[in-house]
């Protein structure tokens, strides 16, 4: 299968990894020094799960040099969407399928704004991982799970080829849930519950987790975004809050979320695109969100000094 990794950095690079390990013909779009990296020594990949290197690796930073691709993994930064998506249409054709890795839940809508229905796959995944330098991705944390399916939720060949593929991939666990926007849904609401929590206090999931006080902000952020959910029609059980709480007392103590280590190290973050949609989410479908309010008041600021404004 003819497959392009847009956004070759922690998701991307590790997925993207494991597939061309797999013989699966995969182009990294990267660039700058990370790209620089890539075509120098390959595609360094340590994990927990057992390190890998992919040498040689193809990697570029034009995608019109790719072509129409198979498979597009889309796995950029949620704030880069729109830069991604004018550069992702040499990649698309008319059986292109496009799987969204991203952070959120207000990307969906914009896909299906610019692309057609049939090209986009619904899509999630659990992992930890980040570039550690050009070339070199280290995943730390989480083990690495991928699910997808068509946004009707009917069965299909073309989601079956992927499972078949991404199954034999060594140390992914990977899911064709029934209900694939409740599974986003399910995602969202843990990420963006543990990533403003964890930017809010500074720690990591082991210490908010276990205080009292930040435990219950996390609870209550969790349950903002699952009313939010629910109001927009996912199918979450009852208990999903209270049993996503107990997955995080399961968590490796030291795990922080990337938009935590983006904002804590000064750069750009997906603040906007996780605590702000929640927030925007929620005024629309009249459903109070004060802890993420409370949480955006206190980013803020730092988001606004990482972009220089």
């Amino acid at each position: 299968m003819k497959i392009a990794i847009f956004g070759s950095g922690g998701v991307g690079g590790y997925f993207g990894g494991r597939l061309a390990l797999a013989a699966q013909d995969v182009t990294f779009v990267a660039r700058g020094a990370h790209l620089a990296g890539i075509k120098e020594s390959g595609l360094r990949v340590d994990s927990i799960g057992g390190d890998f290197v992919v040498h040689p690796a193809k990697a570029t930073d034009s995608p019109k040099s790719i072509g129409r691709s198979d498979l597009v993994i889309l796995a950029t930064k949620a704030w880069q969407l729109d830069s991604a998506i004018e550069q992702m249409k040499s990649l698309v054709g008319e059986v292109t399928m496009i799987l969204p890795l991203l952070n959120g839940m207000e990307h969906m809508d914009t896909l299906l704004t610019f692309f057609d229905r049939k090209n986009v796959l619904g899509g999630l995944c659990r992992i930890s991982a980040f570039v550690a330098s050009s070339g070199y991705i280290r995943h730390v944390g989480v083990p690495p799970f991928i699910a997808f399916g068509e946004l009707d939720n009917s069965k299909s060949a073309r989601v079956d080829s992927l499972k078949e593929i991404f199954s034999t991939l060594k140390g992914i666990t990977v899911d064709t849930p029934a209900d694939i926007n409740t599974a986003m849904w399910e995602k969202f609401i843990f990420i963006s519950g543990t990533s403003g929590i964890g930017a809010y206090t500074g720690q990591t999931i082991g210490e908010f987790r276990t205080n009292p006080e930040t435990r219950n902000m996390l609870f209550n952020a969790m349950n903002e975004t699952a009313a939010v959910a629910r109001a927009r029609g996912a199918a979450l059980s009852e208990s999903f809050v209270s049993d996503t709480m107990s997955r995080i007392d399961t968590i490796q103590p030291h795990i922080i979320a990337s938009m935590q280590k983006d904002i804590m190290e000064g750069r750009p973050s997906e603040l906007n695109e996780q605590t702000g949609a929640v927030i925007r989410m929620g005024r629309t479908a009249g459903i109070p969100t004060p802890t993420h309010e409370a949480i955006y008041a206190k980013l803020l600021p730092l988001e606004n000094k990482a972009r220089g404004l």
